[in-house]
Formats: C-alpha cells, structure tokens, sequence
C-alpha cells in the first residue's frame, strides 16, 4: 500500500462521523444531536473497522467512540447501485475533487532499464596457435592498443614450424608434384601466408622465427601473453575488435517481455556524456530468462563512428514498445492499487461517486491501461479518490451498473445478511431465538452464537431445537430475522416458513 494511500485512509478514519457526514452533505458533530432526533440509526461502525457494528452506541476495540449509521448511509444504493454516494458540491470543491475521462488511444510504452556496452562479437576475432613454441618478440604490447589489418602481432618459434618447411624443400629438391602440394596446403593450415610460402620456395631457406600478422583492423583485448612465453593451441594469446559498431547487453524485467521484440527502436544515455543520446535498435531477444533475476536479456546494436562507446560502460536504455491496437487508459493517478484489489473512483454526475473494481494492464510513465471495468465514456476521479473511496467500499459491491441494468436486481440491502446456522433454544413467547450461525463474507464477520428477534409475520411452529435453517436478518434497534426455513440441498424441497400475503 503507497504512502498516499495510507495518509488518506488514516486521515478519513481520524475525523470520524464528521468526514462521513461531509462526504455525504450531512450534519456533523454540533448538528448531529439534531438528526439522531429526525432519525433513528441504524446502527453504529467503528471508525477504523467498517466490519465492526453493533445495536448501540459504545466504543470499537481501539477505544474510539462507534459511529451512528443511518438510513441513507447504509443503504449505499441508488440509480448507480451499492457503494454510490453522493457528494455536495461545496465539499467536492473543498476537497479539491479533480477528474479525468477515460480515453481509447495507442498506448505509448516506455521501457527504463539499463546495460552494458560490449564488443560487436559478429566482428570479434580471437588469436589461437596452430602449434607448440615460444613468444621470441611481441610486438602488441597491452590491451587496448589499436592495430591495423596486416600488422605484425608477435614472433614464435616452433619445431613444428620448421618441420613443415623442411617437408615443402625435400618436396621441390624431389620435383614431386603431390608432396610439393600436400606440404603446400599443411603450411597454409598452420596459419603461414601465401607470401611466407612463396618466399620460401624462392630462398630455399629455412626460418626459425616466424611472425603473424593481424586478420583485421581493430583494438586488442585480453593481451595473456608476453615475450618468452611457451603456447599451445589451446592457448588464446588475445582477441581483437571493433569499435566502429558496438552491442549494449540489455536486462528486461519479466513483466515486459511481453511486447518486446526485434526491431523496435531504443534510445540510449550514458552518464559520462550527458545530454547526448543514441538511437538503435533492438537486434536480439535471447530466448530464456535469467532464474536468479527473473530478467530477459536483449541485444541492442548501436553505430559508434567516434569510438565514443566503450566495453563496459555503464548505459540508460528506454525501449519504446508503442503497439497499434487502442486499448482504454487511465491516468496513473487514477488507480488506486491496495495489492488485493485494484479499484478507480467513478465520477457519475450530479454529486455521485462509487468505487468500482478494475483489471490493470500494462503500466506507462503517465497512464495505466484498463483491461476490464470502464469504458470510454466513463469519466474517473484523479485527485482526493482516496478518501471518496473509503467512504464508498464499504457498501460497494465493485460492479459496474449503468442506468439500462436493473439496480433493484440487489438481493438484499446491505444492513441485511442472509447465513446458515442451527438453532440452539427457542422462545415462542418473547419471539426469540438462539442461533450458532456460520460467517458472513460481505461483511468479513466470523461464526457466532447470539440471540435473533423473529419478525411478527414469520411463523415459527414448524421448527424445532436442533434444525438446520437459512435465514434472513436486518441490522437495525436488534437483529431481526425477516425470513427464515428449512436448511436444504434440494431446492425442489425447500419449505419457506414466512407468511406472505
């Protein structure tokens, strides 16, 4: 729950039966005498707990007095169904109320993450030996030195090496074509030129130091060897890239790989040159996760002319996943996000708000797309929803209801509860009767054992101590029961013991 959120809730529940008495354009503390005389609670709610009623004034569990409920309030129910409530309009100015319409647009997606700039491995060359011998002259002398395609790397000596040539010699001394021909092509497999071959057909000389040259233009990396060093063609003795194209290793949280794919267009920033920017594009999506992270890797491929991106820098991606369908967004501000429940206030005119339950869709820096619960021409409160939605969700059933759908569709008003529960004593004479009845969902209570007062018109001389019954009951002066029968599983069967006329 965000710090707004909790500010919100503490300041609504602090101001008691004044700040409900506001929001509903109704007396508070000096005028409440007065209309507890018009009118008679229905009950009274603790201030922190909504849950917790009883038939009488008195105080909650955290010693704050309990606040009068009347009809009005706890009916929650007009033309836009439970939980509407209705607002003067001096208060929602006071209040500050500010709101916003829902709109159908493209939703504009903006992906913050960061990466880390790497060689472009497609143009990465790694410098292996053919053979065993020993760095007699390095010429490359550490990582990082540019080099140019046919420089001079290093100088290494090899018995190996020496053999091969010898071979090609005997070949020419025997003028035999198919030795020449094989000692040819063993020399070019060892790495040697075509220049160093034709050379030594012409000398007729043996060299004991031969020198290799570099495959490319670039920058050396992972310089691991030094003058005198023995290698073995397992060795790497160093690698050479690329600058002039550059990959940044990008990590996208699980949430958003969902529309990430190649192509899209991605803008990068780096601290050490601030304000400037490249544009690139996503060349990669790696297709496993990371199990630790729980992140997607991606591959962004940038142009690096100037040699201004680096291995190892440090990079701020933003990744714009923009897509064509409209969906309906909100403002960020709108949804108020409790971790169980996601719920935006709507605007209903004429003073009216009701709390509604919604499902969130993906989340931009501004706006939050709603996969289910508005429309486009519903109209949502953006400023001071917190405490309009306090008051609200306490009778809101979180559905929709329009003026086409039939409000009085509602089973029971929300003072009523209907529960299971066995009888444990009956008194005919005082119409009274002990129950043990299970919980009540809607109004999070848990099972109870309490007396219940029988209505006039119920009759009760079919039951008996020990049925299991269903019924009815009102929260008013006592809790009444309006209806009651039979506890059964074949509705065919159901007996309905109230008397209707």
């Amino acid at each position: 729950m965000s710090l707004k959120l909790v500010a919100a809730v503490i300041f609504g529940t602090l101001v008691g039966a004044g700040a409900i008495s506001a929001l509903q354009g109704t007396p508070s503390s000096t005028d409440e005498t007065e209309a507890s005389a018009e009118k008679k609670p229905l009950y009274w709610v603790a201030p922190m707990d909504s849950n917790y009623r009883r038939d009488k004034p008195g105080k909650s569990p955290m010693g704050m007095d309990l606040i009068p409920v009347y009809e009005e309030d706890a009916s929650g129910t007009n033309d836009w169904g439970p939980g509407a409530i209705t607002i003067a309009p001096h208060v929602v100015n006071n209040l500050g109320v500010r709101t916003s319409e829902v709109q159908l647009k493209t939703m504009h997606s903006e992906i913050k993450t960061v990466g880390y700039v790497q060689y472009d491995e497609d143009q990465l060359v790694h410098i292996h030996p053919r053979v065993d011998g020993w760095i007699e002259k390095l010429f490359v002398k550490a990582a990082g030195n540019p080099v140019e395609k046919g420089q001079p790397l290093y100088t290494l000596y090899s018995p190996q090496l020496v053999n091969a040539q010898e071979e090609l010699l005997i070949a020419l001394n025997r003028n035999n074509k198919s030795l020449i021909a094989a000692a040819t092509e063993r020399l070019r497999a060892l790495q040697l030129s075509e220049k160093f071959i034709d050379e030594l057909e012409s000398s007729r000389k043996v060299k004991q130091n031969i020198t290799f040259y570099s495959p490319q233009s670039g920058v050396v990396d992972g310089l691991k060897i030094r003058e005198g060093f023995f290698v073995k063609p397992g060795n790497t003795l160093m690698s050479i890239g690329k600058l002039d194209q550059v990959w940044v290793e990008a990590e996208v949280f699980e949430r958003d790989t969902a529309v990430i794919k190649e192509g899209l267009a991605v803008l990068m920033n780096l601290d050490y040159l601030p304000g400037k920017t490249w544009d690139g594009v996503v060349d990669y999506v790696y297709p496993t996760l990371n199990s630790k992270t729980r992140t997607l890797r991606v591959r962004l491929k940038f142009d690096n002319p100037e040699h201004h991106l680096k291995p190892n820098m440090f990079a701020q991606i933003t990744i714009f996943a923009d897509q064509d369908k409209e969906v309906i967004v909100v403002p960020k501000e709108a949804v108020i996000r409790t971790g169980s429940q996601d719920r935006v206030v709507l605007a209903l005119g004429e003073g009216q708000f009701k709390s509604i339950e919604v499902t969130v869709g993906r989340v931009s820096q501004e706006s939050i797309e709603i996969l289910d619960g508005l429309t486009p021409d519903d109209v949502v409160v953006t400023s001071a929803q917190f405490l309009i939605d306090s008051e609200s969700s306490k009778t809101s059933d979180f559905k929709r209801m329009t003026h086409d759908e039939e409000p009085q569709q509602l089973s029971e008003p929300a003072n009523a509860a209907t529960v299971n529960g066995t009888i444990n004593s009956i008194d005919l004479a005082n119409r009274i009767l002990n129950i043990s009845r299970g919980p009540i969902a809607k109004w999070n209570r848990p099972a109870v054992t309490m007396d219940f007062v029988v209505a006039d018109d119920v009759d009760l001389s079919g039951f008996v101590v020990g049925d299991e019954v269903r019924f009815t009951f009102e929260v008013g002066d006592d809790f009444v029961i309006t209806n009651i029968s039979l506890k059964d599983d074949s509705p065919e069967e159901h007996v309905d013991h109230s008397n209707h006329e």
